[in-house]
């Protein structure tokens, strides 16, 4: 029976108020999110001014949903069903990194030597690619993995935004969903993404074009009666981001006289603070204030079964389909 091992990479967060800035810290100390010119010397004294000051306007949102991120809980789930779905043919460890709190990756690294793989799978938990994000991620494994006589394949799954696995999950939370409206015809459906900085779609992240290829395939299985919307949220600082943001989006929505809204979290696999605080408590608010009458958000696939299979099916074409005889 093969040795496997499988690193679900996810951004992390926060498991006490007290950790908020050091997450946050770790975060815009990335290389991958923050880089300008001299960026080596500035970067740290700015990701500690920046962090200071989200952690004051945070600090509140964690508190209202519980006073800690539940990304960590979802992604342990989440490899707990993998390895046992993959445990029914391989030896399997399936073990969590997060880039910006614990586990790091790092400690994922030393989980693996224990097990001592002779594949390894990396699995960023982002659908769709960018730099900042399973790029990130990569780049920090490829920091930390130097392993001593212990030479596993390693094989990587960059990005699944589309397919068709994935898309019949998303497609699947959103029937139950929509199910909860009296009309479906009724109701305006906003897909919304996490937003990323212009500068980087401009230097040729892929991530706009991938978000946009899910939408349009979530889309078309779905056939649903209602209307299609796309938007950006999360957007942090001055400078240029992917628009519509979501607020500007339910603003438009309210004033051309929808009553129904539902949000589909297209970019996240696991519920967090964005989905928990910033799409089902902030802007429902908006959207009630608004008069929008029916507001309500698909929640995340988490540890879906569905979507567990999805992991165990990505993974096990990587391995069939990269794995070669050393030479």
């Amino acid at each position: 029976m093969c040795k496997l091992g499988v690193v679900l990479f996810q951004l992390g967060g926060p498991d006490s108020l007290e950790a908020i800035e050091p997450f946050l810290y770790n975060l815009f100390c990335d290389p991958d999110i923050i880089d300008f010119p001299f960026a080596r010397i500035a970067r740290q004294p700015l990701a500690r001014l920046i962090a200071t000051t989200r952690a004051r306007h945070v600090r509140s949102h964690y508190a209202e949903i519980g006073g800690r991120s539940p990304i960590l809980e979802f992604t342990r789930r989440q490899a707990r069903a993998l390895e046992a779905e993959l445990r029914r043919d391989c030896d399997a460890r399936v073990v969590v990194a997060m880039r910006y709190s614990h586990p790091f990756t790092a400690e994922a690294v030393r989980e693996l030597e224990a097990h001592r793989p002779e594949e390894v799978v990396l699995l960023p938990l982002y659908p769709q690619y960018s730099r900042t994000t399973t790029g990130s991620s990569l780049n920090e494994w490829k920091r930390r993995f130097q392993p001593e006589g212990w030479n596993p394949r390693v094989h990587v799954v960059t990005e699944f935004y589309e397919d068709l696995g994935y898309i019949h999950a998303v497609v699947e939370s959103v029937h139950g969903s929509l199910a909860e409206f009296d009309n479906p015809a009724e109701v305006d459906m906003v897909f919304s993404a996490h937003s990323v900085p212009m500068a980087v779609i401009d230097a040729g992240d892929p991530y706009q074009r991938q978000i946009e290829r899910s939408v349009e395939l979530v889309w078309r299985q779905g056939r649903w009666p209602g209307r299609r919307h796309l938007c950006y949220q999360s957007k942090v600082g001055a400078s240029k981001w992917l628009q519509p943001s979501m607020h500007a989006t339910l603003k438009r929505l309210a004033g051309q006289g929808s009553r129904r809204v539902l949000v589909i979290p297209i970019s996240f696999v696991s519920d967090h603070v964005e989905t928990l605080h910033e799409i089902d408590i902030e802007h429902r608010a908006q959207a009630l204030a608004l008069g929008i009458e029916e507001y309500r958000m698909v929640p995340g696939l988490n540890d879906a079964p569905r979507f567990i299979g999805v992991l165990g099916r990505l993974v096990r074409a990587r391995v069939t389909q990269l794995s070669a005889p050393r030479v």
